[in-house]
């Protein structure tokens, strides 16, 4: 009981001590040349769902939910997105060689047809999110003629 006392206490401290530890966001108002909607000719439709779904990880402009100033939350947050920019940014799909694009693009299909993408650690959260297995199947349309078509 008395080492309890003792570290309660101290984890308050070091939990209120890292608030103050800022984060990296990943915030831009800025729509880039390279952008996905803008190097490819993508349905209305397609590019919601995208924006719903991928952009907050997959992209330069995240929309921060309100625990996202709560750390350790942060710190995991600035993860998954660096993370999920590393393996298919929207906002830079342009600047990829077409080799680079078609890889992305099927990856992008057989991950989304396998459930991985959006994520269900996201879609818990953001229930917009989720895809039905119609926008599914458009989505995984529309991907494969791009990719056919490069």
């Amino acid at each position: 009981m008395k080492l309890l006392k003792k570290i309660v206490p101290f984890l308050l401290v070091v939990f209120v001590g890292i608030q103050f530890i800022p984060t990296k966001r990943n915030q831009s108002t800025e729509v880039l040349e390279t952008d996905f909607s803008k190097t490819f000719s993508v349905p209305a439709n397609i590019q919601n769902m995208f924006e719903k779904s991928c952009y907050d990880c997959h992209s330069n402009n995240t929309n921060y939910p309100w625990y996202n100033k709560i750390q350790p939350i942060s710190w995991l947050l600035e993860n998954h997105i660096k993370e999920g920019k590393k393996e298919f940014n929207f906002s830079e799909f342009g600047a990829y060689s077409k080799r680079k694009q078609k890889n992305k693009l099927k990856s992008l299909a057989s991950q989304i047809r396998d459930n991985e993408m959006p994520m269900e650690s996201y879609t818990l959260i953001h229930s917009d999110a989720k895809l039905s297995d119609s926008d599914k199947e458009q989505i995984i349309v529309w991907v494969n003629k791009l990719r056919d078509s490069l």
